[in-house]
């Protein structure tokens, strides 16, 4: 055994064929023991560590995952977006049906907050901010709820938790706004919908309607304050660019604001380039302050230029010889 013993030192096994030679001995003196009952075996653990698995397979009886079978919602879900100005509004619902019941002040109880939907929250997103009813809203996303009464206005609300289900765990203190609305009468309609009215450069009504009530929500916003500060950021990164001041000057005329600033930009333009375009939009904005007598010159040279330019800006011939009629009528 020595001779064993210093070999599997040699080679590196030392304790382990000691060890090995020490259990055969000893598996071979012991007495085999008397045969006990049967009994139920749990299979050994393995010597190694098993893989870890991190999720059993679902079995049909005792599944971890449920299985959910393919149904139509009750109240399908829907979506509105609208974009007026620089700003677009989604509104984000499922849509519940009448189906016969009686709706405000039964399925929508009087007094207590309502979801304005069906399932989880009804979301309303704004890309920029907004004003409702005067008070400025920051851009971002809003649960949207409503509260309905029997014998004054409705309120409808935004609220800035958007992980409620429904109007659960719901707290007045997170609400952003307020708006006071009168329910109006409306046609019968079935399934609740949102739709959008009055769409206008500067904003537009957010309507919802179902069974005989209509709530609307004016949304609107500063736009030219919006449009003015882009403008700004352009002109800095390409101040000379006689067009891109030509484009700014235009929408401040067609908008009739700002008639100071428009004048810098088009003047800058014109003496970056005497041309057609930035001629005639010097003459309108000459004609809104009603020195008519400059805006016909400007009006003249403006025409005479475009006979020489595209086809594109001919077209605008026609109607550009009869703004000069009129002020001529007015200067003379």
């Amino acid at each position: 055994m020595y001779r064993v013993r210093l070999l599997a030192l040699r080679l590196g096994l030392g304790i382990s064929l000691f060890g090995a030679a020490s259990l055969a001995q000893a598996q071979t003196a012991a007495p085999t023991p008397a045969a006990a009952p049967e009994q139920p075996t749990a299979t050994p653990a393995p010597a190694t560590n098993p893989p870890t698995v991190t999720s059993p397979a679902p079995t049909p009886a005792t599944g971890t995952q449920p299985v959910q079978l393919p149904l139509p919602q009750a109240s399908p879900r829907a979506a509105v977006t609208q974009s007026f100005g620089l700003t677009e509004v989604t509104v984000d619902y499922h849509a519940p049906a009448v189906r016969g019941r009686a709706v405000w002040g039964g399925l929508v109880p009087y007094d207590q907050i309502w979801r304005a939907g069906a399932n989880e929250n009804t979301l309303i997103k704004f890309s920029t901010p907004v004003l409702l009813r005067g008070q400025t809203v920051p851009a971002g996303q809003y649960s949207f709820y409503v509260m309905p009464h029997q014998d004054r206005d409705w309120e409808l609300v935004l609220n800035r938790v958007t992980t409620h289900w429904g109007a659960e765990g719901y707290d007045q203190r997170d609400d952003i706004i307020r708006v006071p609305v009168i329910p109006e009468t409306a046609p019968f309609h079935e399934n609740l919908l949102y739709w959008f009215s009055d769409i206008k450069s500067t904003g537009a009504h957010l309507n919802l309607t179902w069974e005989k009530r209509t709530l609307t929500l004016p949304i609107e916003t500063e736009v030219h304050k919006q449009v003015l500060s882009g403008i700004e950021q352009v002109l800095q990164q390409k101040p000379g660019d006689w067009q891109l001041l030509a484009q700014a000057a235009d929408y401040l005329v067609q908008n009739n604001i700002e008639a100071e600033r428009a004048l810098t930009y088009i003047n800058e333009s014109l003496r970056l380039q005497d041309a057609a375009t930035n001629n005639w939009i010097k003459a309108r904005l000459l004609a809104q302050q009603q020195d008519f007598g400059t805006a016909i010159v400007y009006a003249r040279k403006a025409i005479k230029l475009g006979d020489k330019e595209d086809s594109a800006f001919k077209n605008q011939l026609p109607s550009m010889r009869i703004a000069l009629t009129e002020w001529q009528a007015k200067a003379y």
